[in-house]
């Protein structure tokens, strides 16, 4: 019996974390947690912006056949939009979990679309707690305006305290019930943490600033991004500790991963780009895993592509679990890598992202990239800053690698017309990062 706890950090950057490369000792628990367990270097994310990338992992598919995931990302003016939101009626990883006797719950971020039409309790979640926006004040909480944007349950809902603190300690408490009624569990654990607005512990209240634009443009430092990652590090030790203490850890698979790249803080060495892009920088991130009874050798790196929606089909595998058989999973089960770290296997992977009308392939070594109308070709195994484009010098390959996108992306949804639209209004408003 196994079970599992699925922690998302919020923008964070490739190199933020010790164990992959990071500057400063910002995370003591996660770097003990990947000593101890699996390492992937060549992990990515399903998009290099958030919602997106929450989609893909909630139904194992490429997000683009939700229509909410081509806001990329989703706002707050799709409030009250039955479109745009992950509809009740589709299989998610909570839903099918639940189905083969799993409670499942969400404490962090939901940001897959607002009520009434959606919500965690619609999509398979039996307890949620967290906000249902894209950003929110950690001392305030509130997102665009003076109101709390919690939940707990389906209700509105708040308490004082820093966010990130509030979320690890309801995910320990929630730890130590499943302990206490033997539930083999699948515990969500979103952070809003790194992402802006640059508030910290140390803090201890609400700033007035940030009540008035949660975005905070003109604050923050990378001491202050440093020290919340710091904080949500020491909440993760919190639900290990839990775990260590209720007996579980042994059974329990720990995966933590970010839903994009790095933002204007992020250490993304030696990744170039970030959030909103298709380089590296924007969709390579971290995958740690820790699974004492699962992993053949722990302290390892495995080498293996993967891509968020691939956990969900690992989990699943794991659960012994299985969709629909209407609901084919875009995701490839990871289980045989944990057993074996050195195996690896072909895995294509694709982007689409409107912005900037951008394109991504990795295949093998190789990704193929477009940005408007410039095409790039990178050995990404020799070259992972992309610098040295080779589309001239291998033309063939260019060309074999661009139809190969061409012919994934014309078997899923094209872009709405209204979601163009809605991304150049968007961006027309939005400040330069």
């Amino acid at each position: 019996m196994t079970n599992f706890i699925f922690i998302v950090a919020d923008d964070l950057g490739y190199a933020d974390l010790g164990c992959y490369g990071g500057r400063a000792a910002t995370s003591p628990v996660l770097d003990g947690l990947a000593a101890n367990g699996l390492r992937y270097v060549n992990g990515y994310s399903n998009s290099p912006v958030c919602s997106p990338t929450r989609f893909a992992l909630m139904t194992g598919r490429y997000q683009y056949w939700v229509r909410g995931a081509s806001e990329e990302p989703l706002l707050g003016t799709s409030r009250g939009n039955l479109e745009l939101g992950l509809h009740p009626g589709l299989p998610t990883l909570p839903s099918m979990l639940r189905d083969v006797g799993y409670h499942t719950a969400l404490i962090g971020k939901w940001h897959l679309g607002f009520r009434p039409h959606f919500g965690p309790d619609r999509s398979g979640y039996m307890h949620h707690f967290g906000p249902m926006s894209g950003g929110v004040s950690y001392w305030g909480h509130n997102a665009r305006g003076p109101a709390s944007d919690l939940e707990l349950d389906g209700q509105p809902h708040d308490e004082p305290g820093y966010l990130t603190d509030l979320l690890s300690q309801r995910a320990a408490r929630y730890v130590r019930e499943r302990a206490a009624d033997g539930r083999r569990f699948l515990l969500s654990l979103h952070y809003t943490a790194p992402h802006w607005p640059w508030e910290t512990r140390a803090q201890g209240g609400i700033d007035p600033e940030v009540m008035q634009d949660i975005a905070h443009l003109d604050g923050g430092s990378v001491e202050t991004y440093r020290t919340m990652i710091r904080e949500m590090d020491e909440g993760v030790g919190w639900v290990v500790d839990a775990l260590r203490e209720t007996g579980l850890l042994e059974d329990t698979l720990i995966v933590f991963t970010s839903d994009n790249g790095g933002e204007r803080f992020s250490d993304n060495w030696p990744l170039v780009g970030g959030k909103m892009d298709l380089t590296e920088g924007g969709i390579r991130v971290p995958y740690i895993v820790h699974w004492p009874r699962g992993i053949a050798r722990p302290g390892t790196v495995c080498e293996q592509h993967c891509m968020t929606m691939d956990w969900t089909a690992t989990l699943l595998d794991i659960a012994g679990a299985r969709p629909p058989a209407e609901h084919v999973l875009d995701g490839v089960s990871m289980r045989p890598t944990l057993n074996d770290s050195g195996r690896t296997f072909a895995r294509p992977m694709y982007w689409r992202m409107k912005h900037k009308d951008q394109r991504a392939l990795r295949d093998g070594d190789w990704k193929y990239l477009k940005v408007e109308e410039h095409e790039y070709l990178f050995d990404i195994a020799r070259d992972a800053r992309e610098r040295a484009n080779r589309a001239r010098r291998e033309p063939q390959r260019l060309a074999a690698m661009r139809a190969a996108w061409e012919r994934w992306n014309a078997q899923i949804p094209a872009v709405p017309p209204e979601a163009r639209a809605h991304l150049i209004s968007t961006l027309r408003d939005m400040p330069a990062r």
